[in-house]
């Protein structure tokens, strides 16, 4: 190719370290996707009209965050490391040694939505809701970690934006598909679902909205992504996130479809200046 592509910056993965303990660029990005949650969950549940409190939010953020990690190892090693894990079942622990899936995490979320919803006697789709909005923004964050991990990275292509990464054997310029990630699945998938939750909305819409918007980004973006060497193009020239995300794709539609027609919208809190003054609920 005659282009000159961009050249990665090679970025240390280490921000700072303390004798054996470090703190990584890629641990970094998880925690800030958490507070921005965190902070998000906190005013929902201030404009929930007691519905919701601040101590159910820091549960649900705990179990979900549990649900990511777990679901997210054990996801990543059945999908994607089955033959390694056939192999050598100790791998499974070895997490020091990288490699989450995005799907197990989040049936490990479902999971972890479940358990919670029976805890607080509430139904699964409404908090499913209230999770939705949350989730883009550890997507988004986790994507950006990826990026500056060098990891991840796209198929090649003659694109003016296109680069080189340190980590890249053949030195081939590449798509910067993290950052398609990061935008279609963080920021963009975000402001839809917060849009549609701003507003009164039949239960279960901003459920289906996620798992069908991140379905659908997610497939459309594999087609830039580098397919898993070890894997390559499975079923129908598919690669196995595409496979992974299409039962998304379909549940979530259907779920709309459901939520649009079946549905009903659950009564808003009417929240007067006094009450909103009481109960430091935003405005």
């Amino acid at each position: 190719m005659s282009f000159a592509a961009i050249q990665f910056p090679e970025i240390d993965p280490i921000i700072v370290s303390i004798g054996p303990l470090a703190l990584r660029w890629y641990g970094m990005m998880y925690l800030v996707g958490f507070i921005l949650a965190l902070v998000i969950a906190n005013k929902a549940a201030d404009r929930s009209g007691g519905r919701w409190t601040r101590d159910q939010v820091g549960d649900l953020l705990f179990y979900g965050f549990l649900g990511v990690i777990i679901g997210g190892r054990v996801g990543y090693v059945v999908f994607y490391q089955w033959q390694h894990f056939i192999a050598d079942p100790l791998y499974l622990f070895e997490i020091w040694k990288g490699g989450m899936s995005f799907h197990g995490g989040l049936i490990g979320v479902i999971l972890a939505i479940a358990f919670f919803a029976r805890k607080e006697k509430k139904s699964f789709l409404e908090v499913g809701d209230f999770a939705a909005p949350l989730v883009p923004l550890g997507l988004g964050a986790g994507r950006i970690g990826n990026f500056i991990n060098a990891e991840l990275w796209g198929r090649e292509t003659d694109v003016p934006w296109a680069m080189v990464f340190p980590n890249d054997p053949e030195q081939l310029p590449r798509h910067p598909s993290q950052l398609y990630e990061f935008f279609l699945e963080g920021v963009v998938l975000f402001a839809i679902i917060y849009l549609v939750c701003k507003k009164p909305r039949p239960t279960g819409l901003a459920s289906g909205l996620f798992l069908a918007g991140y379905g659908l980004f997610r497939m459309f973006i594999e087609f830039f992504r580098e397919p898993d060497a070890h894997l390559g193009l499975l079923v129908s020239a598919l690669s196995m996130g595409q496979l992974l995300s299409l039962p998304m794709v379909i549940a979530g539609m259907g779920l709309i479809i459901w939520a649009l027609t079946k549905s009903s919208i659950p009564e808003q809190p009417k929240t007067t200046k006094k009450t909103a003054k009481a109960k430091g609920v935003a405005k």
